[in-house]
């Protein structure tokens, strides 16, 4: 038996192992630190670095890392040994120079033009908010990473900004509100995780999910999802015993791992954390994406965590929900049972309806990746227009305030089951609303656009600067009123009245939806490209350069990252489909061609009366498409070439998204039709059926 208490953070530096290996005046220092985000001194990091080294060595540590979060969408480390010269051999040592600073390669990494290949010198800098950890004999130091001239390159420094300027913004407002014991506010995050298990063996057919991370071609399996039998349906032994594997090793790691499940997709799958401050919450996340492949690998297992690996079936995504906390210990945005009357509640909600409304651009900006752009709008996932859900109970609530009716709460009911030995229990005061892309579940807001494989640190970065931007606003407003309530209730009630547009309660997926978002002005950007075409918008640069988020210059550079992303990302895909089609498909079902051309003459030979009707249609029919699936071929590579030739990055990444994109999909409507002519084993790759219900 697992026990569980005595595992859980076993491989961390928390605050349990600070408090027994550090002295109490380093312990202090560290806890004033990370509590009121004061600079370290090196004496103490040097006390510190030396007790992280001693406990990780005991746990088998023999080198250290600065683990970071570069633009490229995954982490980075490098390892460095222990070991200094000490006579004829070495000792163990690590310095507080060491912990505090590391020196990657700035100009090996996306850097959007700040950085070029002679600068290449580049600094991450220890996160002592996020505690170290040992992992596969290494400890692991979360850290930013900036460049030499001290730009951003990273996706964590924005976060931890971001974090600042909400709780500096929120505490002025308490304190407006009489809460002056608040000396922090803290923005928390929950990431639920969906991802894929499929058989290894059947993934290193694959040539596609090695290079892309999604099937470029595949015939749709006879059964797919619609049945609904595999959503939290009984969990097959081998991906049990994953599961429990997964756990023990988050477990070890401080991965407040919670909930595990079938999810809709055959093969698909969701684990959900106990919510942390969102820088916690990020580094974890992205942490439990790493040990999630790992320990796939051990099970015979690969994890896939692309957005839409399979056509025709539910992508996955990563639930992101997001709510605001004290020092103190309380959510500001839990309603209380009288909401009407909460005043505090409803100045933080007027805050986030206003900046959802303001910012819509921007927080689908934050979920735009080429994996995502194929999930969103479909049946699993809500539309590429932001709005907000309220339920009915606050959807009457803000109603009541801008036509100014009384508020009457849509009491909270008991579910009556009709059955004896059941017992009867109290219903939420509205039903869950899984199509809206940013919906209010109880005392948070669950932001579901969010794709499988996203570093959650951009939306919530983007969360926090927005509503810490709209409270800077409303403390300018309230800070000389006379009469501070009536002022709040002014000021709620015209924010709810100018901003009432983003709040959708209905279902998101219907076509009248998209005609009366248009109506109200709401933004449909359906595409990567078309969502960052906004990014520079004036509003959004004095928004980020305002809170001192991002510099203009840093701004700029990130955009032009994420165009260079995405045409890099289409264009390994199509010269992947290029390779498939050419070497492998083309070949196989000429083959196929060829046999049952032997076939019928055969038959002809033996009988001039023996039918070859079904080799005649069936060679006619191949025959048709693969001259078809030729010229196609043909088509797309001329469209790569083209596409090679446009220089501007922001025009690029349209040239792929309309053009490239488009004979890809035609490409692979034949490919997938061809596949379901051609006898098994002449063609080249496992099958849906294969890979879905393989494990």
């Amino acid at each position: 038996m697992t026990n569980v208490p005595e595992l859980f953070g076993s491989m961390v530096f928390n605050e349990k192992v600070m408090r027994e290996r550090l002295p109490k005046a380093t312990y202090l220092a560290l806890k004033k630190t990370t509590e009121s985000a004061e600079p370290l001194d090196e004496g103490i990091a040097n006390v510190v670095a030396a007790a992280m080294k001693d406990w990780a060595v005991e746990l088998g540590a023999t080198h250290f890392t600065h683990w970071f979060q570069p633009m490229t969408g995954v982490t980075a480390e490098k390892h460095d040994s222990f070991i200094q010269p000490c006579g004829s051999g070495v000792i163990m040592e690590f310095s507080g120079k060491e912990l505090i600073k590391g020196e990657p390669d700035a100009s090996s990494f996306p850097s959007g033009g700040i950085r070029a290949t002679f600068e290449a010198r580049g600094y991450t800098t220890w996160d002592p908010t996020s505690p170290a950890f040992v992992r596969d004999g290494t400890l692991y130091i979360p850290t930013a990473f900036c460049s030499y001239t001290g730009e951003v390159l990273d996706k964590k420094t924005p976060l931890l900004r971001s974090m600042e300027r909400l709780s500096a913004e929120a505490v002025r407002i308490l304190h407006l509100l009489g809460k002056t014991d608040v000396t922090h506010v803290a923005t928390t995050v929950g990431p639920e995780q969906e991802y894929f298990l499929i058989d290894r063996d059947l993934y290193n057919q694959r040539v596609d999910l090695k290079m892309t991370g999604r099937t470029l071609f595949g015939a749709k399996a006879p059964k797919g999802q619609e049945l609904e039998d595999h959503y939290f349906g009984s969990i097959k032994t081998r991906v049990a015993a994953y599961m429990r594997d997964l756990d023990k090793e988050l477990w070890k790691l401080g991965v407040l791992a919670k909930t595990k499940h079938n999810e809709v997709a055959p093969s698909q799958h969701e684990l959900a954390p106990i919510f942390s401050t969102s820088n916690i919450a990020t580094d974890h996340n992205e942490l439990t994406m790493e040990v999630m492949q790992k320990v796939a690998e051990k099970h015979g297992l690969v994890c896939l965590l692309h957005e839409k690996p399979f056509d025709g079936i539910n992508g996955s995504g990563k639930h992101n929900n997001w709510s605001i906390s004290t020092n103190t210990g309380e959510n500001l945005l839990s309603p209380g049972k009288h909401p009407e009357t909460n005043t505090q509640f409803l100045l933080f909600l007027a805050a986030i309806v206003k900046a959802v409304d303001e910012y819509q651009d921007l927080l689908r900006i934050t979920v735009a990746s080429a994996g995502n752009d194929h999930r969103l709008g479909a049946n699993e996932a809500p539309p590429a227009i932001i709005s907000m859900y309220l339920g009915d109970d606050l959807d009457a609530l803000v109603h009541s305030i801008i036509n100014g009716d009384d508020y009457h709460s849509h009491k909270a009911s008991r579910m009556q089951t009709g059955v004896g030995v059941l017992t009867d229990f109290k219903m939420d005061n509205s039903d869950r609303n899984r199509t809206s892309p940013f919906a209010f579940t109880g005392n948070k807001f669950e932001f579901r656009a969010l794709g499988s494989s996203l570093n959650i640190g951009c939306p919530n970065y983007m969360l926090n600067t927005m509503v810490a931007e709209e409270l800077s606003q409303f403390y300018d407003r309230l800070k000389d009123a006379s009469d501070l309530e009536t002022a709040a209730k002014a000021l709620i009630k015209d924010v709810l009245t100018d901003h009432q547009r983003i709040i959708f309660n209905g279902d998101n997926y219907s076509d009248e939806w998209v005609q009366e978002a248009e109506r109200r002005g709401l933004l449909n950007l359906k595409t990567l490209p078309d969502a960052f075409d906004h990014f520079l918008d004036e509003k959004n640069i004095q928004l980020f350069t305002k809170n001192n988020i991002y510099s203009e210059g840093e701004l700029r550079a990130r955009c032009e990252i994420e165009f260079e992303m995405y045409a890099k990302q289409i264009n390994i895909e199509a010269l992947t489909m290029l390779q498939m089609a050419r070497r492998d498909i083309m070949p196989a079902v000429s083959e196929y061609i060829h046999e049952l051309s032997d076939t019928a003459v055969a038959k002809w030979v033996i009988s001039h009366d023996i039918s070859i009707k079904a080799e005649e249609k069936l060679i006619k029919s191949l025959s048709k498409q693969l001259e078809q699936f030729s010229d196609l071929t043909d088509e797309l590579s001329e469209a790569v070439t083209k596409a090679a030739s446009v220089s501007d990055p922001q025009e690029k990444a349209h040239y792929y998204q309309q053009h490239v994109l488009s004979k890809m999909n035609e490409l692979r409507k034949i490919g997938d039709s061809m596949e379901t002519d051609t006898a098994k084993k002449y063609w080249p790759y496992p099958s849906y059926t294969d890979l879905l219900f393989g494990v």
